[in-house]
């Protein structure tokens, strides 16, 4: 990749960069973290460009061909645009770069005085897949101005940003869609990592900044080795790239969050043509600072605005007598000045002035959510904020629902004693406790979320094939609730038999343990709301406690009852997926004893335990029990989940390693309202800190 000596950065191939190698003294956009919400990734920070300082969050609007379509340089400022976006691709067909180097640059050409960000063109490159051959070199494509044949590199895109002037350019990157399978996306991911390099040479000792763009579609072990490969490299700042692309809201916002876990804190994080307010909203609680997209002028330009009264559409007909302003909590030019009456007329008779007017209203809209959510994150309010605004971002019209609102009928989901099934606002089935109103998996599919904390995480398709370890493998799943983890690790279990065949597998055995059978015998009942239960292993289990593959490679053995009585008579486990309902509703499984007890039983085996809590509580209390304590996967809301293991020199060759707590989370210990467990007597607590002081944890480098 690159080292550093003599003051410069040396590529791998002898190409020397600059020194600003050194990101946090030398970066040329002095980034500067002010706050970072507590409970949530969410920041607010600075950071100065050759054209001025830029608070963030911030919303660049996109000036493609050096100007917002349907906006003057005026109204942008005056509604708070500080940054434009324009793009390499079309400025350099046309006007050229010879009429930038003319007037010397974007800023006196468009007489624009603030700063500038250009893209690449990779995208555009993307968007044109019959107009274009790429190789190693770059993308030749024919101009859809007048059909000249152009080669766009790393190098020519640099120069074209060198001369357009902008204060931040962006690397070459070969975009994919996002659904791209995995070889594919490990390849566009590796030559965008060798044109990032070329990138970094072209612009060599040039004032503009550049930015690095991760790229590795929706593949979490590439997201995380781009963004590794990038931090190494002296970039002024990252972005995410290939989202928005074909993905689900839900995929996008999961690797949003999941990238920005391994981006320096020191460096900006722009995500890439994001998106409508509620993507925003949704991407600044994850961690990004950075978003530009069309869509506030282009959905001006069909006549629709985002307002507090949720998103209008003006071609409406139950707008023509109305003489209220577009919104009135708004103050901008077009809610001051213009009634809904007249926007309605002129998006009718396909006026200009119409599709200026809601732009102008939806640039100030985007805008004032941008300085909203900064204000919260430096109040110490974002938590509060996001949870308001979220159903908020999502409304239609308020004041004329464009479809009549009836009455419906309640419709009563099935029920089983204290447990029913409700449906979530994306549409997938959970089991509700109905008396402390407690929601199994409230957030993510069920079958997701054991997918990436538990099945991904332990690198369960590597371990399955292990025909050389010595004995089955052993899996504790604690809490079976809807057998959503059991039944991931049996899916994953006949995937990978399917590929190799029963000799190369490894025996197996799921050991699952539960108190209450209710939640998994309503759920079996109705599995046609629950699609991981669509298989004769849970109903089997149900009904003989225990059920076997036909490959003789795996046994799955139920354990119905209290959970502390029944795990001493069963093998030590390899993996322990610890997934009791809640810490509300089984508190008594998550205090020290039971971890102790657990680690006892695990004796010199080299455990793995996995959970979905990222709880001080929970984290002191496997401390205590002599367990080493790791960051796990983000998950949906969740910024950590927690991975705890009995030895930390153990095997883990089909996966990294989890990153263990150090002294930032020891400082935030001594400082938390949950520093001793709740059952602790008083005169124990100095014995307890110094264990968890003295923890061999916190010596491991």
């Amino acid at each position: 990749m690159g080292f550093a000596w003599g003051g410069k950065f040396f590529l791998m191939d002898g190409w020397a960069l600059d020194a600003c190698f050194s990101q946090t003294k030398m970066s040329r956009l002095n980034f500067q973290l002010q706050k970072e919400s507590v409970g949530s990734k969410a920041r607010a920070g600075t950071f100065t460009t050759l054209h001025g300082e830029v608070q963030t969050p911030v919303f660049m609007p996109v000036g493609t061909q050096a100007t917002v379509k349907g906006q003057t340089v005026e109204s942008l400022k005056a509604t708070g645009t500080r940054v434009l976006l324009a793009n390499t691709y079309h400025l350099l067909l046309r006007p050229g770069p010879e009429v930038f180097k003319k007037f010397g640059g974007i800023h006196r050409f468009m007489n624009w005085d603030g700063p500038v960000l250009t893209d690449s063109g990779g995208f555009q490159i993307f968007s044109l897949p019959g107009e274009r051959a790429m190789n190693e070199e770059g993308a030749r494509f024919k101009s859809y101005v007048d059909g000249t044949h152009y080669m766009l590199s790393p190098e020519s895109s640099v120069a074209m940003q060198r001369a357009i002037g902008s204060d931040i350019n962006m690397v070459l990157d070969q975009c994919i869609p996002s659904t791209a399978p995995y070889d594919q996306a490990e390849a566009a991911m590796n030559l965008t990592h060798r044109w990032a390099e070329r990138s970094l040479r072209a612009r060599g000792d040039g004032p503009q900044a550049m930015f690095g763009i991760v790229q590795g579609a929706c593949h979490h072990d590439l997201r995380k080795k781009s963004a590794a490969y990038l931090t190494k490299l002296p970039f002024d700042g990252l972005a995410i790239g290939g989202l928005a692309v074909g993905e689900t809201h839900a995929e996008r916002y999961e690797f949003t969050g999941f990238v920005t876990d391994f981006l320096p804190t020191t460096l900006p994080r722009y995500l890439m043509g994001v998106g409508t307010p509620i993507d925003i909203l949704e991407a600044v609680h994850r961690g990004v600072d950075m978003f530009d997209c069309i869509i506030p002028s282009q959905l001006a330009q069909r006549g629709t605005v985002f307002s507090s009264h949720g998103k209008l559409r003006m071609s409406r007909a139950c707008y023509k007598f109305d003489e209220a302003p577009l919104d009135v909590k708004c103050d901008c030019h077009t809610c001051q000045r213009f009634s809904r009456a007249y926007l309605h007329h002129l998006v009718k008779a396909d006026e200009m002035l119409g599709w200026h007017l809601l732009a102008t209203h939806n640039m100030a809209f985007y805008h004032r959510l941008m300085r909203e959510m900064r204000a919260a994150i430096l109040a110490g309010t974002f938590v509060e904020y996001y949870e308001r605004q979220q159903p908020e971002l999502g409304r239609s019209d308020d004041d004329n629902p464009s479809v009549p609102q009836k009455k419906l009928k309640p419709v009563t989901l099935p029920k089983l004693g204290d447990y029913d099934i409700v449906k979530s606002a994306e549409g997938f089935a959970s089991i509700r406790q109905i008396s402390s109103g407690e929601v199994m998996h409230s957030v993510n599919r069920p079958s997701d979320e054991a997918e990436r904390v538990y099945v991904g995480q332990a690198g369960l398709a590597g371990r399955f094939a292990q025909v050389d370890a010595a004995g089955e493998l052993v899996i504790w799943d604690v809490g079976l609730g809807g057998a959503s983890n059991a039944m991931a690790a049996l899916h994953c279990f006949e995937k990978v038999l399917a590929e190799r065949g029963p000799e190369a597998m490894r025996p197996v055995r799921i050991v699952s343990f539960e108190i209450d059978l209710d939640p998994l015998k309503l759920a079996a009942k109705h599995a046609a709301f629950f699609p991981h239960l669509r298989h004769s292993a849970p109903h089997a289990l149900l009904e003989n406690g225990r059920w076997a593959h036909a490959s003789g490679k795996l046994e799955w053995e139920l354990h119905h009852g209290d959970f502390l009585e029944r795990f001493a008579a069963t093998p030590a486990p390899d993996l322990i997926f610890y997934d009791p309902f809640s810490v509300k509703t089984d508190s008594a499984l998550w205090v020290p004893d039971v971890f102790s007890k657990v680690r006892a039983h695990c004796g010199e085996k080299p455990a793995e335990l996995f959970t979905y809590s990222s709880a001080t509580a929970v984290r002191v209390a496997l401390l205590s029990a002599g367990f080493y304590v790791g960051d796990g996967v983000s998950t949906g809301p969740r910024a950590a989940t927690t991975v705890a293991l009995t030895k930390w020199n153990g095997p883990r060759k089909w996966a990294d390693g989890p990153k263990l707590l150090g002294e930032e989370w020891l400082t935030r210990w001594r400082r938390s309202d949950a520093k001793f467990p709740g059952t602790l007597p008083v005169e124990a607590r100095a014995e307890f800190e110094r264990r968890i002081e003295g923890h061999p944890q916190f010596g491991v480098r």
